[in-house]
């Protein structure tokens, strides 16, 4: 553009948005296949594992409860300790952490020593999870920051999907010690993946460390968190349970419902990723309802097996896209920079909703019986949509992004603004870069 175009106030063109960062990103997305892997593995391998360790199958169990409470137990003092390291070993160490935990249960002989093993896997994938969404956050300007942290969530759906169910299938034609080594192989893999392929960020200097109870009483955490509680209590409720209300429903054959359910969800995250970053709040309000909406369909229709596997369907693409817009709104309201510590909080209640539904759930079973796991699971999430529909000013905004910074759309004194300036992602040195924070830009 000439020189005396500028002149006159014809205004410059916007510069194209910066390229994801992609090969960090999928590092990042790895590390969550891998952790999810962990932790739902033994659950497919309990016929074999039993004799190999001398135990019942509800004892090989147990396994998968010892990893959830590890997660539960692990993730909030274990980020506070690790807040000064810098990022980048923290990572790699936790994943080098879920290696050994995996090769010790594919070699061990002892119910003792794999229970250790998976407690131990199970504080370090509790550091993980504290760690990705506020990594990919950092690795993007503030306008990406929705679609980098799909791209992260997405190794869960495809763990779940894909990964398990493989596992699970592989394990009927080799013996399953083999089997449990590849999440140890693969660990390690990713370790070296995310050691040369994700950025190195400091740790947090102990004059800058904001306190986790600070955090916690910022506006828009509180209303976050009790939205995840509530829709992953409705969702364990009936996802637990979804064998024997199938059955309850004339439709014995888990197995194809819950395929379509993961595939589902993987359409959910796809979606998502598309909305989140211009449209959080409608997506979530939408992916609420329709969850809701479904959930309605199961207690008065399902024994019609169409509406029972059209239902599991809508259920799976409400359920795919939620974590990722919840744990945005999240980053949105802590500011990147205290995005560990608040996503920490969020596993503590994550595994809390997960531990909690399923007990809710066994106890109707046990006392009302399959048909009511749709009505037990509707007011929970139903009050996670109420408070997503209150929490217009902090926590899921109506304008993202506004003079506040993104998550709060008007100001606060007593919140800093933590948001990345928009000059950070441009290249060093440049014009731009070099301006202050604020300043006009020269014309």
């Amino acid at each position: 553009m000439s020189t005396a175009s500028r002149v006159r106030g014809t205004p410059l063109p916007a510069p194209p948005p910066a390229a994801l960062p992609w090969p960090g990103l999928l590092a990042l997305s790895a590390a969550a296949f891998t952790a999810v892997m962990t932790e739902l593995l033994p659950a497919g391998l309990l016929p074999s594992m039993a004799p190999a360790l001398g135990v019942s199958e509800a004892r090989v169990g147990f396994l998968v409860t010892a990893y959830a409470a590890a997660s539960f137990l692990a993730a909030v003092p274990l980020t506070a300790a690790l807040r000064g390291l810098p990022r980048r070993p923290v990572l790699v160490g936790a994943l080098l952490g879920l290696a050994c935990a995996n090769a010790l249960v594919a070699v061990s002989s002892s119910y003792a020593l794999t229970f250790a093993a998976r407690l131990l896997a199970g504080a370090m994938g509790g550091t993980l999870w504290a760690m990705l969404v506020g990594y990919a956050a950092r690795m993007v300007p503030a306008e990406r920051r929705g679609r980098a942290i799909a791209t992260v969530l997405a190794g869960i759906t495809l763990a779940l999907s894909l990964g398990v169910p493989a596992a699970t299938a592989l394990a009927g034609v080799l013996p399953w010690r083999t089997v449990s080594v590849l999440p140890a192989l693969l660990a390690a893999l990713v370790a070296g993946w995310a050691r040369r392929r994700v950025p190195a960020f400091p740790g947090e200097p102990a004059h800058a460390r904001v306190p986790l109870l600070r955090v916690a009483g910022r506006p828009g955490i509180r209303p976050v968190l009790s939205v995840t509680l509530f829709l992953l209590l409705g969702h364990q409720v009936m996802y637990t349970y979804v064998a024997p209300f199938a059955a309850h429903a004339g439709f014995g054959r888990t197995g194809p419902l819950l395929a379509v359910f993961g595939c589902a969800t993987v359409a959910g995250i796809w979606v998502t990723g598309a909305l989140v970053d211009r449209h959080l709040r409608a997506a979530l309000l939408t992916a609420l309802t329709l969850f809701s909406a479904v959930l309605a369909v199961l207690g008065l229709a399902a024994g019609t097996s169409g509406a029972l596997v059209g239902a599991v369907a809508l259920w799976g693409v409400a359920f795919g896209g939620a974590p990722t817009l919840i744990q945005t709104a999240l980053v949105d309201a802590s500011g990147p920079a205290d995005a560990d510590v608040a996503t920490s909080l969020q596993t503590t209640v994550y595994n809390a909703g997960i531990a909690a539904g399923s007990l809710l759930g066994g106890l109707t079973l046990d006392g009302l019986g399959p048909g009511a796991l749709p009505w037990t699971a509707l007011p929970l999430v139903t009050a996670a949509l109420v408070i997503v529909a209150g929490g217009r000013w902090y926590a899921f905004p109506v304008r993202r992004g506004g003079p506040a910074g993104p998550g709060r759309s008007r100001p606060r004194p007593d919140v800093p603004d933590q948001s990345p300036a928009p000059d950070a992602a441009r290249t060093p040195g440049s014009s731009a870069a070099a301006r202050p924070r604020g300043a006009a830009p020269r014309r």
